[in-house]
């Protein structure tokens, strides 16, 4: 998608630009509203205008560390955990900034008949693959409740497809994050959404590359985190039109996409720091125990490891 470069960017950005020729990345994410600055980065021409040729792709995160295992990208968003999970299993990646946190973004929605989670146990339940968020995300919801994964059955859905099949009647419950979600709370003789992050805040996205890349490319790898929170001050700046951009990709008006983003906060750079000097570290210890325990890992590889932050300095 090629979109006209923003008041903003062509005010403020150009001048960033470096001289020389523009380092070429390509970015791993979803249709995930969290993600959606870098697609405000690239189609509003912040990437291009800090001197990185950037294109993202949309790749399930199921899929996206075999994608980076290939060469076919360098870089990706995901949610803190899946890093984890990630570098257990031989995929060596180190992430640079914090993207969001989800404050009721991402859930798990049943039929009306249910009235706790716990009232779960023995029903089937679509959630993505193991290894990703929203697997994850199930796993920690049910031992908040004293379940665990074998208490249920798990039918692999992506997001999307599963919050489509709920409303459609099928299985009991399932997880989804937004857009997706809020197809569900338009929904209401469906089912309703029985918990989110806001009950359980664990849900953090952040954004990394592989090792090789940010030693060959490490103008280009700050240069990333800048036009990222470049985007967030463009979202400030030009809310409509922000909306408009970011929302285009997953087919929702500015309008949705407003909505949708409402239940999460995107982290500027202040925000980044404390979050890396703190609840990064604690959050990574409980993850790593919980992916041993459901299976995703057989070892938990250094956690003190996996986060660069010199990017965003």
């Amino acid at each position: 998608m090629k979109m006209a470069i923003s008041a903003f960017v062509a005010a403020g950005l150009l001048a960033a630009a470096p001289a020389s020729a523009q380092t070429k990345v390509a970015i791993g994410i979803s249709g995930w509203t969290g993600f959606a600055p870098i697609v405000l980065a690239k189609d509003a021409g912040i990437f291009a205008a800090h001197g990185v040729a950037a294109e993202y792709k949309f790749i399930p995160q199921k899929d996206r560390h075999l994608a980076i295992a290939s060469g076919d990208i360098q870089c990706a968003a995901t949610t803190v955990e899946t890093w984890i999970a990630w570098n257990a299993n031989g995929v060596a990646t180190t992430q640079i900034f914090q993207m969001d946190k989800s404050y009721g973004a991402d859930g798990m929605v049943t039929r009306n008949s249910f009235q706790k989670i716990s009232d779960l146990k023995g029903k089937t339940i679509a959630a993505s693959a193991p290894g990703t968020a929203p697997y994850f995300t199930l796993a920690w919801f049910l031992k908040k409740n004293g379940l665990g994964i074998k208490d249920v059955t798990v039918v692999n859905m992506e997001p999307g497809p599963a919050a489509q099949a709920f409303i459609a009647g099928q299985n009991d419950a399932a997880m989804t994050y937004e857009p997706y979600l809020s197809s569900v709370r338009d929904k209401p003789e469906a089912g309703k959404i029985i918990a989110t992050t806001l009950d359980y805040p664990m849900i953090m996205d952040t954004f990394g590359c592989t090792p090789k890349f940010l030693a060959d490319n490490a103008a280009a790898a700050k240069a990333m985190a800048a036009s990222y929170f470049a985007a967030l001050e463009m979202i400030k700046k030009e809310p409509a039109r922000s909306h408009e951009i970011m929302g285009a990709p997953v087919k929702q008006s500015g309008e949705a996409f407003a909505k949708s983003a409402s239940y999460l906060r995107w982290q500027d750079r202040d925000a980044n720091k404390a979050f890396f000097a703190g609840e990064f570290k604690t959050f990574n210890k409980e993850a790593a125990d919980l992916l041993m325990e459901i299976g995703v890992i057989r070892s938990v590889p250094d956690l003190d490891k996996l986060a660069n932050t010199s990017f965003i300095q």
